[in-house]
């Protein structure tokens, strides 16, 4: 059984801010092949599918795709703001190395 990835409160919160919901719109999280460490995640605003997973709290959702869905196994999607500047990140247990801009890893 493949366990669902997570999305923090913070990430939730940081939708809501954006205003997402109220667009229609969600944030999908998918992993593609490429990157400098042999896949790299692609986060962005879209519209949710049929097939998606959807992960929701207080009106705003998460999706993932079902090719996706196994390399996101029990990962955790947060947003974090640092001097550098803010974006959602992704804590990924499944991934064995990552680069330095976090958004390329390999399996």
């Amino acid at each position: 059984m493949i366990l669902p990835p997570r999305v923090t409160p913070r990430a939730f919160e940081r939708l809501a801010e954006i205003g997402a919901a109220g667009e229609g719109k969600v944030l999908r999280v998918a992993v593609e092949g490429g990157g400098c460490s042999g896949f790299q995640y692609e986060i962005k605003l879209d519209e949710a599918l049929d097939e998606d997973l959807v992960l929701e709290s207080g009106g705003e959702k998460v999706v993932v795709d079902s090719v996706s869905l196994p390399f996101l196994a029990n990962a955790v999607i947060d947003f974090s703001e640092e001097l550098i500047g803010a974006r959602f990140t992704i804590e990924n247990p499944n991934a064995t190395a990552s680069c330095g801009c976090g958004t390329s890893f390999s399996m």
